[in-house]
């Protein structure tokens, strides 16, 4: 629907060409001509009014819709929206134990950096609030995607000294996730069965928390850990082709791997989309922190092996996993797109490569366009839609994911800065 004020400007446009003034319009001596010009603007106006905008093209009104759902979304505790059934419209709700608890809280955060508007900031701090006793789990690698989303990205849009404190200890229960032999922090407590000491390459990314619990205490043990992950993940997820495993199981007492495989993925052998996102976002992240220049040349070898990969289509969303036979019958994952696009603003921050750059802005235009955006009257606390959680046990399959939103915000407001710069 066109809004108010291009209606208006519309008018005024026709009028021109009838050769009114829009101020004196009612004292005009309508003639037959004009009547016959008038009946003309009637009908265009009327046209105008039910124009729809081509789906190509993002809608900066439709965010701002999408984002109001958020602000909405009723505050309860037991209720962190995890994703969504569109044909339904059930939302699948969480506690704070879930590993996607946090990215609700960090959405309204990165939505009050985007606008300014503090109602956002508000309705972040209500739910932030309820991650904190978090901070003291150690039975899941998943708190730092918790607590850095929520209260991290609070600490960065307000200074909060309490927000910190919450950091540091969520950093020492991370910790004691870590196991000196391997060199690794354990990734998942179930399914002793299939593995010892399995490590997922999502994995990386809660290494942020442990990284930013130094910067700001000082105390380097995080750092440390931080750093022997990242190496151990690098010796061992990575193909030749720099695509990257799903799951490497390893022998706890030796520390040496034990197998290589996937839990998400279509086999053991294919690149499961969203994991080469980790492995992007990751590296380039540990590069940002470290320095280290073997982070940063994974980051880009892996970069280079998603955007040329055949199966990645022109409008660079990716299919759920690169080798799924079924493709292009096959559901796409937004989410992987968003963290990839993300990833590569800041990459290309490093590098001044124009291809990472020019992927993230058309990924950013394509998820702004009505084909992947949710309506303005679908009401749930999304943005976006065709996330696919988990095929290979028919879980969230083409629905709108909370942390696929996550990601897309913060490429937003990383578009936003690089802009500036």
């Amino acid at each position: 629907m066109l809004r108010v004020s291009e209606n208006t400007l519309y008018i005024k446009f026709i009028l021109k060409m009838m050769n009114f003034n829009s101020n004196n319009f009612k004292n005009q001596k309508i003639n037959t001509l004009n009547k016959s010009m008038i009946y003309i603007l009637s009908v265009l106006i009327l046209t105008a009014c039910n124009f729809k905008q081509d789906s190509t093209v993002g809608d900066t009104s439709l965010l701002e819709d999408r984002y109001q759902e958020l602000l909405e979304y009723p505050v309860d505790s037991l209720s962190f929206p995890r994703s969504m059934s569109i044909k339904n419209g059930l939302i699948r709700k969480e506690s704070s134990r879930d590993w996607t608890s946090g990215f609700f809280p960090g959405n309204l955060w990165l939505i009050y950096e985007l606008t300014g508007n503090k109602e956002y900031m508000k309705r972040a701090i209500e739910w932030t609030a309820f991650m904190e006793n978090e901070k003291y789990n150690t039975k899941t690698h998943d708190t730092g995607f918790m607590i850095n989303c929520s209260f991290g990205t609070g600490y960065r849009a307000t200074g909060n000294e309490e927000y910190k404190e919450v950091i540091l200890e969520t950093a020492k229960s991370l910790s004691k996730r870590f196991d000196e032999n391997v060199g690794c922090i354990r990734s998942w407590d179930f399914g002793k069965d299939l593995w010892e000491f399995p490590v997922i390459i999502d994995n990386m990314i809660n290494l942020e928390l442990l990284f930013e619990a130094t910067k700001v205490s000082g105390d380097s043990t995080y750092y440390q850990i931080a750093v022997q992950h990242a190496n151990s993940t690098l010796k061992n997820h990575f193909r030749e082709d720099n695509s990257t495993y799903h799951v490497v199981d390893y022998n706890s007492t030796n520390g040496l791997v034990n197998k290589k495989m996937t839990h998400q993925g279509y086999n053991d052998d294919s690149s499961w989309a969203r994991g080469q996102a980790w492995a992007i976002y990751g590296y380039t992240m540990a590069y940002r922190y470290t320095n280290d220049s073997a982070y940063l040349k994974q980051a880009e070898a892996t970069t280079k092996y998603y955007l040329n990969h055949k199966n990645l289509p022109k409008d660079g969303i990716p299919y759920w996993d690169f080798e799924d036979p079924n493709i292009p019958n096959s559901p796409r994952d937004v989410s992987a797109s968003a963290v990839v696009a993300s990833a590569l603003f800041e990459l290309y921050s490093y590098t001044k490569k124009k291809e990472y750059l020019n992927y993230s802005k058309k990924v950013l235009e394509v998820l702004k366009s009505n084909k992947y955006m949710l309506k303005a009257d679908v009401k749930g606390p999304f943005i976006l839609s065709s996330s696919t959680g988990h095929f290979p046990a028919n879980d969230e399959i083409d629905e709108p994911i909370v942390y696929a939103d996550y990601y897309f915000l913060e490429a937003l407001l990383r578009e936003k800065l690089t802009s500036v710069d």
